[in-house]
């Protein structure tokens, strides 16, 4: 099992960036030493995580975390990407905790000493329980604390980052959190989802303007996901809908940030659904950006509905991983060629890519072929974007190993090494030794 590319492209090349991605929340544990945050009261809620578990264990990296850049250094990636719990470092008063910002400390070190490149994202997802209870992203002055929170990593972690992202996946935290309510903090209606996205935008902008300022040698950006939309047949109606799907959960979330404006669907939204957007709000969305990470998994097919506007089908007959997501490469070309001709972009990051799979352990070995050749494939994907002139600068699979998924909790594997979460043994999937095969191969 092999992941292969043309000798001639760029991802052969060991100028282009290859690395494995974390997030705090999914693998830390450590709960105790740090404050509660959205998540945590999330997993408390009845049926909001599918097997009833929390993230107060994970994969108990907070304590194996030596162990883990062992095995992160053992795979010969370029970078890891890993995010802070903000509610780690930082105490309810403002002021560090320092004990949280050594355990950083300790990591950035470590991988530095390894030459890893430290790719640090700010924010995934685990707000303070005590900013939601002002109003998480739907009060506007939780931008504003975000940006204290970021000045203070900024100072605490010196020169030991490579590159820092504000948010991870914007979308999510707005759409899934406060508009339909299956992540966290669980809130439901439609009047809520712009209103926390336009204030996770300002946390971005106000967060860059703090980088450039206090940290111009990093590589300064945000991640965003992406899932290009289909239209179900060629006929008019299908095609605006899959456009109006497009832009209410993809383009609203970088157009902002590349162009200073929201799409012009937002004039069609009720009062109620508007986001509240101050005089000199979209001059600080769209303050330069060094790179912009693309996240992708899969993509959506949509037909139009008179009463919703869009509404999104399955296929029949189509491969998907675990997560029931269709596998979909092309989708992955389609869509960095088609933001690389829309708009004026930064060179890329690709993050996040990767799937879930049925995985079974069987003699300590895990022989997971459908996620080698779901690698195999994207990162020719890759390639073929860069073919038609994307820049593109790097490549994280996601993830570096099994974690808490959100509200599928353990139920759903995405790591290129397996976790059993009894013992917390780390074992390197097939997938984990096809990619440090391609790691090492380049030229």
């Amino acid at each position: 099992m092999k992941i292969t590319l043309p000798k001639s492209s760029r991802l052969t090349s060991k100028e282009f960036t290859l690395g494995v991605a974390t997030a705090s929340f999914q693998i830390e544990g450590g709960a105790e030493h740090r404050l509660p945050c959205i998540w945590d009261t999330f997993c408390r809620t009845e049926n909001a995580i599918a097997d009833k578990s929390n993230g107060e264990t994970a994969c108990d990296h907070y304590h194996l975390w030596q162990k883990d850049i062992e095995m992160i250094s053992s795979l010969g990636v370029d970078a890891y990407r890993l995010s802070i719990a903000w509610g780690r470092v930082m105490n309810q008063d403002g002021s560090p905790n320092q004990e949280g910002i050594d355990f950083y400390i300790k990591i950035l070190d470590a991988l530095q000493a390894k030459k890893i490149k430290a790719f640090v994202t700010l924010y995934h997802w685990d707000l303070p329980q005590y900013l939601e209870d002002d109003g998480g992203w739907l009060n506007r002055a939780t931008a504003f604390k975000f940006k204290e929170y970021a000045e203070l990593v900024i100072h605490a972690f010196g020169n030991r980052v490579y590159s820092y992202a504000t948010l991870n996946e914007p979308f999510c935290s707005a759409y899934l959190g406060y508009e339909i309510g299956i992540h966290a903090p669980g809130i439901t209606g439609k009047e809520y989802g712009k209103k926390a996205a336009h204030h996770l935008l300002l946390a971005h902008g106000l967060a860059m303007e703090s980088l450039a300022r206090l940290s111009p040698n990093t590589l300064n950006g945000i991640v965003l996901n992406f899932t290009p939309c289909y239209s179900n047949t060629n006929n008019e109606a299908d095609i605006a809908a899959a456009k109006y799907a497009d832009d209410y959960f993809n383009q609203w979330y970088i157009q902002p940030i590349i162009d200073a404006q929201y799409p012009d669907i937002l004039t069609t939204l009720p009062t109620t659904e508007q986001p509240n957007i101050h005089a000199g709000d979209l001059q600080i969305i769209a303050h330069p950006i060094d790179f912009i990470g693309v996240n992708y998994y899969t993509r959506a097919v949509y037909q139009a509905d008179n009463k919703e506007i869009f509404t999104q089908i399955s296929l029949d007959d189509v491969p998907l991983t675990d997560m029931g997501w269709e596998i979909y490469p092309q989708g992955f070309t389609d869509l960095l060629v088609d933001l690389n001709n829309r708009y004026d972009l930064p060179p890329i990051y690709i993050t996040e890519n990767g799937a879930a799979m049925p995985d079974t352990l069987i003699n300590n070995t895990i022989n997971d072929e459908d996620r080698v050749n779901y690698y195999h494939s994207h990162l020719n994907a890759v390639h073929q974007a860069i073919e038609q002139n994307v820049d593109i600068k790097g490549y994280f699979a996601w993830s570096l190993m099994d974690n808490f998924e959100w509200a599928e909790g353990y139920l759903k594997r995405f790591g290129i090494v397996y976790v059993d979460y009894q013992t917390q043994k780390r074992t390197i999937k097939a997938s984990g030794y096809a990619y440090r095969d391609f790691i090492q191969q380049r030229q």
